[in-house]
């Protein structure tokens, strides 16, 4: 099976186009407004209509509550819902009451962190490994931080589940064969500055992915 793609924190169409060139399975729109790539409703609409169906729209949320939620989802057309910060049994709610794909993020800098994962059997339909952040730091993900791979050794994923923090074109490919992830999720390393995409960047991620 090829391994799949998200490029995430998406906001200009050039960048978008590059992601659905490179084949690129999932397309990611940040619903936040702390992130430099925090997309407004017009912007996401825009954005959402150049997708073609084979492509899954993630919006990317941290703990929203039900109105941002049902806006973004209208304007991004979203097809999958990735939650950061967002407790099992709120994951659970929004899944019930939306009814589309939802993805659980889940934080890791230690091997125990990996066991909140097993909180979302039966709430989310993805896990999304990411590398934790600092205490106090602004943002959940996309600040380029990585976490041990060999933590992921031998652990017994309770659902589907994907790779972020820290991938960039260099080191995808690595990332891929050493953990064997199914799919890889990428912001911040294919950008040239803090919420701007860099089109190369992306296209040269897309290619090393799929080595």
């Amino acid at each position: 099976m090829p391994v799949l793609t998200k490029i995430c924190g998406l906001t200009t169409a050039d960048t978008l186009g590059a992601a659905l060139a490179g084949g690129a399975s999932h397309v990611g729109f940040v619903f936040f407004a702390a992130s430099p790539r925090n997309l407004a409703f017009d912007r996401a609409a825009g954005l959402a209509a150049q997708v073609p169906s084979t492509v899954s729209r993630v919006g990317v949320f941290v703990d929203p509550d039900d109105a941002l939620l049902d806006a973004a989802i209208n304007a991004g057309r979203l097809d999958a819902l990735q939650l950061h910060k967002t407790a099992p049994a709120r994951v659970a709610a929004i899944s019930a009451r939306i009814g589309r794909e939802t993805w659980a993020a889940v934080a890791v800098k230690t091997r125990t962190d990996l066991d909140a994962a097993r909180d979302f059997a039966g709430a989310a339909d993805r896990i999304l490994y990411d590398a934790k952040t600092p205490d106090g730091a602004a943002l959940p993900g996309g600040m380029g931080l990585r976490f041990d791979w060999s933590l992921l050794d031998g652990v017994r994923h309770p659902l589907p589940w994907a790779l972020s923090g820290g991938l960039d074109p260099a080191n995808v490919a690595e990332a891929i064969r050493r953990t064997g992830a199914p799919l890889v999720d990428v912001s911040s390393g294919v950008e040239s500055a803090p919420g701007v995409k860099d089109v190369d960047k992306i296209a040269a991620f897309l290619k090393a992915a799929q080595l």
